[in-house]
């Protein structure tokens, strides 16, 4: 369900999204609208996760849950095993560079509707959620305290043979954000952006570094 709503920031789009989400739901997104999310999402911090989800889509065990047409974030937690269940005490984002290999093919096999975390993905990624209608969403770097009050429950748990924080974990959310779309599902990436942007003021930026440092020698140094 999608519910736009505007922010008083000249520009800037901010989405109240009711999840699961539709396809047509995540097209009318762009790169730096911000988000808020209700309703269930997945999160795992593990590299190991990720394989194991990948050895799922060759057929070697099941899926330890559904996850088609869902989220999956990249979000670790503080976690304990208790009498009622893992209780997560907080969550926060992990970045997301490093399962670049098993993005692509989990976007697609999974026809996933938002990914997310920190840092981006890679063009491969992006390419796979273009083809997809899938979005990063960029969360909160050090925002635990911010992202942990939206929890309201968690509603099950993947491979809890594995350690907490690599676990699959479903969880209830209201008001999980805001996040920012930093990839959306036409291909465009504000994290491309930033690094060409970047790249075309290398230049520029260290010749102003050493005319700085000429300026501030002394006289026929």
């Amino acid at each position: 369900m999608h519910d736009p709503t505007a922010l008083p920031t000249a520009g800037i789009r901010h989405h109240r999204l009711r999840l699961p989400l539709s396809e047509a739901d995540v097209r009318r997104l762009r790169a730096g609208d911000l988000v808020t999310l209700d309703g269930e999402i997945v999160v795992t911090a593990g590299l190991p996760t990720h394989q194991r989800l990948i050895d799922c889509l060759d057929g070697k065990e099941a899926l330890p849950m559904p996850l088609a047409g869902g989220c999956l974030f990249h979000i670790g937690s503080y976690s304990q095993d208790g009498d009622a269940g893992l209780q997560v005490r907080y969550i926060n984002p992990t970045t997301s560079t490093r399962f670049n290999p098993y993005m692509p093919r989990l976007i697609e096999s999974l026809s996933l509707r938002a990914v997310g975390g920190k840092g981006g993905l890679d063009a491969a990624s992006a390419q796979a959620m273009a083809r997809t209608g899938c979005v990063y969403l960029s969360f909160l770097g050090g925002g635990a305290c911010l992202l942990t009050e939206a929890v309201r429950e968690v509603l099950a748990v993947g491979w809890p043979d594995m350690l907490t924080h690599y676990r699959l974990v479903r969880l209830r959310v209201q008001g999980l954000g805001p996040a920012t779309v930093g990839i959306d599902a036409h291909g465009r990436s504000l994290y491309d952006e930033q690094t060409a942007a970047a790249h075309d003021r290398r230049e520029q930026i260290l010749r102003g570094l050493a005319q700085a440092r000429k300026a501030a020698l002394p006289p026929n140094a």
